[in-house]
Order: structure tokens, then sequence, then C-alpha cells
């Protein structure tokens, strides 16, 4: 066994991008992608319903709530039959969601998803029945019925083998419900509207309101906290609130980031922010390698004795330190700084995590350092 730990090609890809992302300018970005209006927003959508037409992929006979559905079904279309009797092989109750957009009107198709919650195997070409789609005040917002695709597929043979692809449980039905129920939404004649930030931060919301101000003339927005802006419809607006909207939410604005390192110690990887400052800090890192070697060798035993031939293991292990790199980190440095130095010691993306962590135990990283 050999175990060598050196610089990963990944690192240094990694590296490099971290580097001319840190020396290069913050760009602004638009209104509409930080933040949105308070109204517009979709709202969430569930319903029970049947997906038929499989072809022996559908649930087990021991799945009650799907017997029992596909009962209640055939009898409110008259036809009277013996739950017990009822075969499913070809059925499979699924759970269907789907989000409602803001400003959809009745008739607006929208996208909807299909989840298996029995033991299907498979709803690859089946149908889901018309299925009713209640909101979280119990009301029917929409109806969806239509082929579900899957994307995906599972095929297992006699002997158990099997092959399968994605997830072929879960289904899509592209425009697949229909809008039967609006959310009333009306900025006509408005007199005031709160804008709302996706990540709320008391320095773009400042900027925020700054920027809107500018834009329409006069301290008409007012950062309320670090998510509202409240906005006073200035009297020019009062007849044409969807052109005031229009023009706020195409402002640009340089949005503020918190000084934040984010390792995922599964897969190895580190993002960090340019904001990211760590105070004077010694690293020292040094590379252990481990070589184990087996050779056997041939015991021969003496001519006319009673011994017998046999294979003697030999093993030999060589441990290896390597000479400890130390680098010095003084204060204040920017991200590019730091990873400069962490890569100039030879650091692999799994000593980086020890490396921050040990950092930060240390005091000397001003950042929040979350894990996954």
């Amino acid at each position: 066994m050999h175990v060598n730990r050196r610089p990963a090609l990944l690192l240094s890809v990694l590296l490099s991008a971290l580097i001319l992302f840190a020396g290069s300018e913050a760009y602004a970005t638009r209104i509409k992608d930080i933040a949105y209006f308070l109204g517009t927003r979709p709202n969430m959508l569930i319903g029970y319903g049947l997906v038929v037409g499989l072809n022996g992929t559908g649930d087990n006979t021991n799945t009650l709530f799907t017997v029992n559905t596909l009962g209640n079904l055939l009898d409110n279309m008259g036809i009277h039959v013996d739950p017990g009797q009822v075969k499913i092989k070809n059925v499979a109750a699924v759970m269907v969601t789907a989000k409602l957009p803001p400003f959809a009107r009745v008739g607006t198709r929208i996208d909807v998803e299909a989840s298996s919650i029995g033991d299907a195997k498979s709803l690859a070409g089946g149908t889901l029945l018309m299925t009713q789609l209640q909101g979280p005040d119990g009301k029917t917002y929409a109806i969806a019925q239509g082929p579900v695709a899957t994307g995906g597929f599972a095929i297992s043979g006699a002997s158990g083998s099997s092959v399968q692809k994605n997830h072929p449980t879960v289904g899509t039905i592209s425009e697949g419900a229909l809008v039967e129920k609006e959310v009333s939404v009306s900025y006509d004649s408005l007199h005031r509207l709160d804008l709302v930030l996706k990540t709320p931060d008391f320095t773009t919301a400042n900027k925020t309101a700054a920027a809107v101000n500018q834009a329409l003339g006069g301290q008409v927005a007012q950062a309320v906290d670090g998510t509202t802006i409240r906005i006073e419809v200035p009297p020019s607006y009062k007849q044409d609130s969807v052109a005031m909207l229009t023009r706020i939410e195409n402002l640009e604005v340089q949005p503020e980031m918190v000084a934040k390192v984010v390792i995922n110690e599964k897969t190895g990887t580190i993002v960090m922010g340019e904001s990211v400052r760590i105070s004077p800090v010694a690293i020292a890192h040094g590379n252990l390698t481990v070589q184990i070697t087996e050779k056997p060798a041939v015991s021969q035993p003496l001519p006319l004795s009673q011994g017998k031939t046999t294979v003697v293991p030999q093993t030999s292990v060589q441990v290896q330190e390597g000479k400890a790199s130390l680098a010095v980190i003084g204060g204040g440095v920017t991200i590019g700084e730091v990873i400069q130095g962490l890569n100039a010691i030879g650091a692999t993306p799994r000593d980086l995590v020890n490396i921050l962590q040990a950092i930060r135990a240390a005091g000397a990283l001003q950042a929040e350092l979350e894990m996954m």
C-alpha cells in the first residue's frame, strides 16, 4: 500500500479561478434578480391521484390506499366492485405537486410533477387521471391530467439483476394542469408597495432604496429593515403603477456579500467569498509517505528431511515524512493572497479543509465557516 499526499489538479484549477475572482471588480445586478415585490410570488399546490395504464409496474395488491381509491373511483362512475377483487398492478397512487405562478389566470396551463407514494416500480407510460390541486387553504386552484413522462426506466430480470436510469417513480406532465381559480393580485391605483430582498442585508437594502430614490427623483423609498424597502408611489405613477414597477426592477444595485467560507467535507469542495479576511497566522504543512512492500520468499527444507517447502511472506514498511513547509500569512489579506499562500505549501483540497478549520480555531479567520 502506498499513500502519497500530493497537490491535486482540481485544487490548481479551483485556486486559479478563486484568485481571478478575488482580483476582479464586483458587478451590479438588477433589482429583479435580488428582490421581489410583495405579493408577486408563486403558491404551492398539492393533490392526490392515480396513474393508470402501467405495464405491470404499478402498486402491489397490499397497498390498500390504492385499492380503496380505485374502488371509490369506479363506484363514483356507477361501477360497483368489491375492492378485494381489484387488481392494481397497472395502477399507482401518486402525490401531484405544482407551483401556481403569480398573475396566473383561469385557463393558464402549468407544469405538474407526479411522485409515487406506494411500491410501484415505474410510472413510465402511465396517464394521470383528473386530480384536484389544492392550496394551503384547502381550495382547489387547478386540475391536472395527462400522460406522465419519467425520463428514466427500470428493467429487472428473473435472476434478480436489474438496470435503472434516473428515477422512474417520479414523472412530470408538461402543461398538465389548468388553473381554475385565480389568486387576486392587483397593482392598480397603488399608494404604497413593499420590495422584499431575497437575501436580507441592511447595506443592500439601503443601496436599493437609494437607487429607487435617484431613479424616481425624490425620497419615495425607505429601507424599513434588512429585508423590506417601502416605496410610496409618486403622483405621476398613480395611474400607471406597472410602468413604475418595470423601471424599479430593472435598476442595478451592487449587493453586499457576507464573509463566509462553505466547506463540503464529503467532496472536498470549498467556496469562499471575496470578503473573507485572515489575521496574521503561520501555517506548517508536511507530506507523509507510507510504503508497504510484500515480497514472498520460499523456504526449502534440507535434503532427506521431513520438512515441507513453504512460502514465507516478507513485509517491508518504509515511512518517509517530507520536510514541513511553513507559510506565513499577513493580516487583512484578501482571499486571493490566502489561496496563493496555501498553494505555495502544496495544500490539497482535503488539506485546505483542515487548515481552514485550524485557522478558525486559532481565531484568525474573519469569516463565517459553514460545514455541509
